[in-house]
């Protein structure tokens, strides 16, 4: 490890203390950039989109299950791959398990590829994961959300991350919407890009480290699935 600077505890606590108040002020400011999030406007769903799901097909309405919220991580798993993404399965590690918890918070929480249901049935039970995953058929359901641009053009989201850019055919992302009081479904959020790092828990916790990500000029490539380390 990097030789670092050493000092006695007295000036760790006073150094730590003023990181603190920085801390503080960087947890507010996300929190009322929270407030801004869940005030933004709504875009009524218009298309009726189908799924393949444990269930048989169902509808959008349908992966509500009974609450008023859906959350949907786009993970990565085109319609002819033979694995899901590797960085995709990075965050799965670390999201796994916390659908119960949001559906005591009146959230349904599920991923959405492109791949056939067989498929992804069959990673999920290779990586031990346990959420719900379904398959989004025809894939106009990622291309209306902008994680999927076929032959690398843009969908109808325009380019990836509210850009003109297509750096993949496939994209990750997390899409919001919520039920209306008239039954319809709105759209009500979604993200890509480095906002999909809001739910990636290891991240966060080497942010906390000495050496951070520790990635450098290489980004991911020292990443592998969890059982080809």
């Amino acid at each position: 490890m990097t030789l670092h600077r050493i000092v006695d505890r007295a000036q760790w606590l006073s150094e730590r203390r003023v990181l603190l108040a920085e801390e503080k002020a960087h947890m507010r400011a996300g929190d009322a950039l929270a407030e801004k999030r869940r005030a933004l406007a709504w875009v009524r769903v218009e298309r009726e989109y189908l799924f393949d799901t444990v269930h048989g097909r169902e509808t959008l309405a349908d992966l509500f299950a009974g609450k008023g919220q859906l959350a949907v991580y786009h993970f990565m798993f085109g319609a002819d791959w033979e694995q899901g993404c590797k960085s995709c399965s990075f965050w799965a590690d670390t999201f796994d398990g916390i659908d119960v918890h949001l559906a005591a918070r009146d959230t349904r929480f599920l991923c959405i590829s492109n791949a056939p249901l067989d498929r992804l049935l069959a990673y999920r039970a290779r990586m031990g994961w346990r959420f719900d995953w379904v398959s989004a058929v025809d894939g106009a359901f990622s291309q209306d959300f902008g994680v999927t641009f076929p032959e690398m053009r843009p969908g109808s989201a325009g380019g990836y991350n509210y850009t003109d850019a297509v750096p993949n055919d496939e994209m990750p992302g997390i899409s919001v919407f919520a039920r209306l009081e008239d039954g319809g479904i709105a759209h009500a959020y979604s993200t890509y890009g480095r906002g999909v790092e809001a739910i990636n828990g290891a991240y966060h916790l080497l942010d906390l480290t000495p050496k951070g990500r520790d990635e450098g000029g290489e980004g991911m490539r020292w990443l592998r699935r969890r059982d080809e380390y």
